[in-house]
């Protein structure tokens, strides 16, 4: 056995298995010359013998095991255990993979790398329900349910003991249902098309039909022409294939995928998973199309199998999710071990009591165990989780799936939203708002529209209608939606080859597009002399997130040379042009465009050599290629905020919670954006945090540009202005806090990794993430998390989901596969969604409070009254007991959880734990309260001229006492559990009101949930209960009485105890609405709010002010709550910068990284 730790730090015990291998790891050269048989499972080689230097290789032991559906094995030379990924992990570059992968594995290697990597598949085993059950009912919660039901039946209880059984089987049977639908879901979404057929190339050149699951790292595989589901992860290395990756990405917009460069400078690279994976065809992912050579097949190396592949990763890490830390189910099981201490002080003051009374031993044991089941109530964890299915039901109806219902309560809590832009916060789509064309090393004016006659034959429309991925899928245009309003712009035309035309030519026939057939060649372009203005693109170089770009190689019929075209940043496309060919006010003119919010895109071109062929451009590397070009303009595209985004962000302010924007795009329209959308306000600096990693013996270096604020302009649509300053002579004064920082994801590795001591007080109050690669999205909530924010992420699902997924709630705008990742996924494709999930959230997570308390209180009350009555011998009856529990406590648990949302986000979040003051202040005022009165209640009814002893005779409703005393006590069998007496019925009668008080008094509606008057079931079923009780107790029943085990009172006994539950009705109302909701609660509670916020002088004419300031500093010493510390990690860095003389840095300083100290120089 081993005992380890996971990657959740959470300790594990696993099994160590033993097999034999030929060799130790999945990699090594073998040269077997005699292999009688490799085993394809666990139990390793049988017997193989390996011809090695003229001696007999003997097998070798490796020792493995499997956690969270991950093998590991153990590494003799690290002295530890490792998993292996796949051929990544053979450090290699591109051409190694070319010269040494493509031909194929022989069936013997491939039987050995299979006893590491297993069967290539995703494995989603669906248990049966025996073994579901099993798993269910080993929890402690229905273990502890077996041992009160075994009890109560010792007690002959079995009324209620048959009514918690009943419960149990429904609560069982209803998680079964739910857990056994998830698993079959997740089994059927994996197993679609998740084992086919694939032919696979053999070392000796030959190639064979088998099956995807005897795949391993290695193999070659060949894509069909019709394409495939791929398998596996592989990488492309002859052909090209258009993919489908909305499994994965959530986007499904095609991609094209090429071929792996065989070489110039990236070819010579070591292979990696992320930066190569424009030419990786993920598993899961439907290949929709494949370009190929005739005579020639599209190939792709096998990388990574099974849970090792994209796919893989993200089924296992559904199966095996993140555990989920939140405070409130933490606080519940200390607060059920308080319980359980109250229980132990009740067991020990039973067994003394009743051994003082000489009680048989079997009935002290009986009775002892049974105030511990009375203490620990059996239905609290139904009761709790009917808040959070109600929820779940309401966000439904509001077009809001829930895939972690638990997470509803974690959205009450969230104090920061992060937002992806372009499809979140904006439109999904561009529109073109304009082309300029540069010539001469100078912009000439803007147009409208690329159409026109004059541009039609330029180099410029041909560059637009060229450089692009699009695609004809069943005859329509499909790919990237950029691309498409490009395209579309230029008004030609797209023609793709037939298969039968491919066929016929030896060189591949390219796709060709031109301009519409109606407008003439005009001959006043630079073309003009062309005889045709058909276009064939040769090859594409796709889009790289990392690169900033992407290139295609074209060929004019009738040209004898080939031209190159290149789009991207503009800042890149820049540094690849030639100098003199980008105009002087390149800067200027792009600035100017990105801080009105545009999206701005660069175009080049270059005319190849003429001697380069068809089949040696397909080989060409493309740094080769995208060099010494000539830049020809620039396209501007406008990207417009969604109507919702506005209102969404500004509700989210006025309510306290902070919004950041999390994107890929450019910092100045991220930052014009964010001030569109008000989450950067008009009177609000944003100061830029532009990095520098080290370079020529000069350390990393933060530059701190400031922005004026912006100025408006009123034009035919509104824009902004952003203004950067390089030398400013205001600064943000500690006082005054209005500023954001903003970061690109360059700067941000920067200082995550050369200023680690400034992230947490950067990302304290940074706005703006521009340029942000997923991976960094991702870290960024961590940072996020580990100063104590609750996270919330809100992303259209493409490049999101690993922040989506570890978000404490993601909000997935897409319905697409990829929305399996996070918990929650919207079918409105707007950020209306959020408030919808914080309200629900805070309701939810209030009425989980609410029910814990009250069943705490029920817990509580009935201990009280059960202890009462030991004292005298006595206990509740068995159908007192299934009237309270079932009647009362069940009715009212899930009924009060029906509440729905407050219409409204204020600034006030609920609490977020049951260890707090205000929580336990209002338990133990309530439990205080039932406590008297239920001891007034007790010894008052023992003082009455008419109590003694109940006996089968007594009557005391219609006879005097004289006449009672006179009376033979003898003549009728008295009960021996000793149920009825004027005890029992006393407590019984008030501590079913008791239970109706606490339920009204807990069940609290603004600011969080709707009024409890406006939940009718729940106030039908208190309405009811009350008239019930009271009636009984008034105007008694005899069938009813004798159901119950209830003795006749006199009348006035009666009306004293109405009096008495109205008494202790108002003093529960009073202590918890008026004095610790109104007093308590705004001089002591709020305190921990307010105190963050800087304090105001007193006001002159306020008396009343000053006398709540008195009230408060008075009750906080009261309660030693002065100057206590915040507790959340992101309150106290406020508090500590809040006076810092140094932060933030003043503009255009300079914070240098010397000997992991920060160094700021003087204002430049």
């Amino acid at each position: 056995m081993l005992c380890k730790q996971d990657e959740f730090k959470q300790w594990f015990r696993a099994k160590v298995y033993v097999m034999s291998g030929p060799g130790e790891r999945p990699f090594d050269s073998l040269d077997l010359q005699s292999t009688t048989q490799v085993a394809n499972g666990d139990l390793g080689v049988s017997t193989t013998r390996e011809e090695h230097h003229g001696k007999l290789r003997q097998p070798v032991q490796i020792h493995y095991f499997t956690h969270h559906s991950t093998k590991y094995y153990w590494n003799d030379v690290m002295q530890n255990f490792e998993f292996y990924k796949g051929l990544e992990d053979v450090k290699m570059s591109c051409v190694s993979i070319h010269s040494d992968h493509s031909s194929g594995l022989p069936k013997t290697l491939q039987d050995y790398r299979r006893l590491f990597f297993g069967e290539n598949e995703i494995a989603v085993r669906v248990p049966s329900l025996f073994k579901l059950l099993i798993k269910e009912v080993l929890n402690p919660f229905y273990i502890f349910q077996l041992f009160s039901v075994i009890l109560w039946s010792a007690e002959d209880y079995y009324y209620y003991a048959t009514a918690i059984v009943f419960m149990s089987v429904i609560s069982i049977a209803t998680s079964l249902y739910t857990i056994k639908k998830q698993y079959v879901m997740l089994h059927d979404m994996v197993a679609a098309h998740s084992v086919v057929r694939v032919s696979v190339c053999r070392e000796s050149k030959d190639i064979e039909e088998a099956m995807s699951t005897d795949l391993v790292p290695g193999d070659v595989i060949i894509i069909p022409a019709n394409g495939m589901i791929m398998p596996c992860d592989a990488v492309l290395t002859h052909g090209t294939c258009i993919v489908n990756e909305s499994m994965l990405t959530g986007e499904s917009v095609p991609v094209t995928k090429t071929s792996l460069p065989t070489s110039g400078e990236e070819a010579a690279r070591s292979f990696n998973m992320e930066e190569h994976k424009r030419h990786i065809l993920f598993c899961g992912t439907h290949v929709i199309q494949t370009r190929f050579y005739a005579g020639e097949l599209v190939e792709a190396v096998v990388v990574r199998t099974g849970f090792s592949t994209e796919k893989g990763q993200l089924v296992r890490s559904i199966l095996h999710p993140k555990p989920t830390d939140f405070k409130l189910y933490r606080d519940a099981y200390l607060f059920l071990l308080c319980l359980v201490g109250v229980a132990g002080i009740g067991f020990i003051y039973t067994v003394i009591l009743s051994v003082m009374n000489k009680v048989p031993a079997k009935t002290i044991i009986i009775e002892s165990l049974d105030i511990i089941t009375i203490t620990v109530p059996p239905a609290l964890p139904a009761a709790m989780t009917a808040g959070i299915v109600y929820a779940q039901r309401r966000l439904r109806r509001v077009g809001i799936f829930c895939i972690s219902p638990q997470r509803i309560n974690m959205c009450g809590q969230l104090n920061l939203v992060c937002f992806d832009k372009t499809g979140t916060l904006t439109e999904d789509g561009l529109d073109l708002w304009g082309v300029q064309t540069a010539e001469g090393g100078r912009f000439l004016p803007p147009e409208a529209d690329p159409a026109k006659e004059s541009l039609v034959n330029t180099v410029f429309v041909a560059c637009m209608a060229t450089c692009h991925s699009l695609t004809k899928i069943e005859g329509e245009l499909s790919g990237d939606p950029l691309d498409l309003k490009m395209f579309s712009a230029t008004g030609w035309i797209l023609e793709e080859p037939t298969e039968e035309e491919t066929a016929l030519h030896n060189p591949i026939m390219p796709t060709v597009v031109r301009p519409p057939k109606h407008n003439p060649l005009t001959h006043s372009t630079e073309l003009s002399e062309l005889p045709s203005c058909e276009i064939g693109i040769v090859r594409q170089f796709p889009f790289s997130s990392t690169l900033q770009r992407m290139s295609v190689v074209v060929r004019r019929l009738g040209d004898k040379h080939m031209q190159a075209y290149l789009k991207g940043a503009p800042e890149v496309v820049a540094n690849l042009c030639k100098q003199h060919t980008v105009p002087h006010s390149f800067t200027e003119t792009l600035e100017t465009y990105t801080r009105q919010g545009f999206r701005v895109i660069a175009l080049a071109h270059r005319q190849l050599e003429s001697k380069l062929s068809w089949h040696k451009v397909q080989s060409l590397g493309r740094d080769l290629i995208e060099t010494n070009m000539e830049f020809i303009g620039l396209i501007i595209m406008q990207n417009k905020i969604k109507e919702e985004t506005a209102g969404v962000l500004l509700e989210l302010r006025q309510a306290n919670i902070r919004t950041l924007m999390v994107t890929g795009d450019n910092m100045l329209t991220a930052i014009s954006v964010a001030r569109d959308c008000g989450m950067v306000r008009a009177d609000e600096k944003v100061i830029i945090a532009d990095a520098a990693p080290p370079k020529d013996f000069h350390p990393a270096s933060i530059t701190w540009h400031y922005t004026e604020n912006p100025a408006q302009t009123h034009q035919d649509h509104q824009t902004v202005e952003i203004n950067l300053e390089d030398a400013v002579s205001e600064r943000v004064t500690p006082q005054d806090q209005n500023y954001h920082f903003a970061v690109t994801g360059k700067a941000f590795a920067v200082i995550t990794e050369h200023f680690p001591q400034l992230v947490q007080k950067l990302v304290l109050r940074a706005t703006v993430f521009a340029r942000m690669a997923p991976d960094q999205k991702t870290e960024l909530v961590e940072v996020l998390q580990s100063i104590d924010y609750t996270v919330g992420m809100c992303g259209d699902g493409a490049n999101d989901c690993g922040a989506l997924k570890r978000a404490h709630s993601g909000i997935s705008l897409s319905e697409l596969e990829a929305s399996v990742a996070s918990p929650f996924t919207s079918t409105t494709s707007n950020i209306s969604c959020v408030p919808h999930l914080i309200r629900e959230g805070r309701a939810a997570l209030i009425t989980s409070f609410c029910v814990f308390k009250f069943m705490a209180l029920y817990s509580i009350i009935q201990y009280l009254s059960v202890t009462l009555l030991y004292s005298i011998l006595s206990n509740l009856g068995d159908f007192q007991f299934l009237f309270i529990d079932i009647a009362i406590i069940l009715i009212i648990a899930f009924t009060m959880s029906l509440n729905p949302a407050w219409k409204e986000l204020v600034r006030q979040r609920p609490p977020s734990s049951l260890i707090s003051g205000r929580l336990l202040c209002s338990v133990l005022t309530q439990i205080v309260t039932c406590l008297v009165f239920q001891v007034l209640a007790f010894l008052l009814v023992r003082q009455q001229s008419w109590y003694e002893t109940w006996t089968p005779q007594s009557d005391a409703c219609n006879v005097s006492r004289s006449s009672l005393s006179h009376s033979p006590n003898v003549t009728s069998p008295h009960d021996q559990k000793n149920i009825k007496n004027y005890e029992n019925t006393t407590l019984f009668y008030v501590s079913s009101f008791q239970y109706l008080a606490v339920a009204i008094v807990f069940s609290k509606g603004k600011p969080f949930r709707q009024p409890s008057y406006k939940n009718w079931p729940f106030m039908l079923s208190c309405i009811s209960l009350y008239t019930f009780v009271l009636l009984i107790m008034l105007y008694p029943v005899p069938a009813i009485d004798s159901f119950l085990e209830i003795v006749c009172v006199p009348h006035d006994w009666r009306v004293t105890l109405v009096i008495i539950v109205i008494v202790n009705a108002a003093a529960s109302f009073v202590l918890e609405i008026l004095i610790l909701d109104i007093i308590l609660g705004r001089l002591i509670f709020r305190c921990n709010q307010g105190g963050n916020r800087p304090t105001q002088p007193p006001s002159a004419g306020a008396p009343q002010e000053a006398n709540d300031r008195w009230a408060s500093s008075f009750l906080l010493w009261l309660f030693c709550r002065r100057n206590k510390p915040p507790r959340v990690s992101y309150t106290q860095l406020a508090l500590g910068l809040r006076d810092a003389a140094d932060w933030p840095p003043r503009p255009s300083a300079v914070t240098y990284a010397r000997d992991l100290q920060s160094h700021t120089s003087a204002a430049l």
